[in-house]
């Protein structure tokens, strides 16, 4: 058993491993946030309806959603560069990681764009025209009306696609990408053992989306604005059942020295 696996190899192998996780962190940092950005922008063109935006916005999203990661990392990686070529552009000095940071970040606003979308949509629609009469812009009513409520609604399924977008970059070795698991898969290639190498990177995978998790948890508890209120309120609602029940002790007090007076 211990030629086919061994845990010191695992804790050998993990420093290795760990050396790797900026790789990993960057693509996750740069994704989100382009798929913030053009999320956001997508889900502005199809909320307005926007002619043709909208139309092409919808069939990029339905593209995006419909195809395997890996199969739109190939047409990034491969696809893009021949299509420039044909126009006289040439991308083969650009750096392998730009097509990661490419697909990554077109991958996550296509999902990220149906996440604002949806909870755009969930502010109802009387306070969008509360805002327009009391004379608000329509850019003022998404930044100051809309936008906080968009943030709230939309957090858990951010936090959900952050997580999916941190175990998706595990494909960035295909193109030569030595992130986490692609130091993995060099080490095994090297030591001929793989199964140590793995077990080492599905650890840091594991910690990282704990930890993310966590995060998100401890963001939406903070935002949510119900349990804040519960919470703001329950302290003098103990104080009043306290003085309530200290109200009757007096009445029933003073009831029993009347009677005995009466006596």
């Amino acid at each position: 058993m211990s030629s086919f696996f061994s845990w010191d190899l695992v804790w050998e192998f993990f420093p290795k491993i760990l050396s790797a996780l900026p790789v990993t962190l960057l693509i996750v940092g740069i994704a989100t946030f382009v798929g913030l950005v053009l999320g956001s922008f997508i889900a502005f063109i199809r909320v307005e309806k926007i002619p043709i935006l909208n139309q092409l916005a919808a069939v990029f999203v339905s593209f995006i959603r419909g195809t395997p990661i890996l199969v739109q990392l190939y047409i990034v990686y491969y696809g893009v560069p021949s299509l420039l070529q044909a126009i006289q552009i040439d991308v083969s000095s650009w750096d392998k990681i730009i097509f990661i940071y490419i697909t990554y970040g077109l991958n996550t606003a296509a999902f990220q764009s149906e996440t604002i979308r949806a909870a755009i949509l969930s502010v109802p629609i009387t306070q969008k025209e509360a805002s327009i009469a009391c004379g608000l812009t329509k850019s003022q009513m998404y930044l100051r009306v809309i936008l906080p409520q968009v943030v709230v609604v939309a957090l858990p399924s951010f936090g959900t696609t952050t997580v999916a977008l941190l175990q998706d970059t595990s494909l960035a070795f295909t193109i030569g990408i030595v992130d986490v698991v692609g130091k993995a898969r060099a080490i095994g290639a090297v030591t001929y053992h793989t199964l140590e190498g793995y077990v080492g990177a599905a650890i840091l995978f594991i910690t990282l989306s704990i930890i993310l998790e966590r995060v998100f948890d401890v963001l939406e508890k903070r935002m949510n604005f119900t349990e804040a209120k519960k919470s703001s309120f329950q302290l003098p609602r103990l104080l009043l059942i306290k003085n309530k029940e200290v109200q009757i002790k007096k009445v029933k007090k003073i009831e029993t020295n009347l009677k005995e007076e009466l006596l």
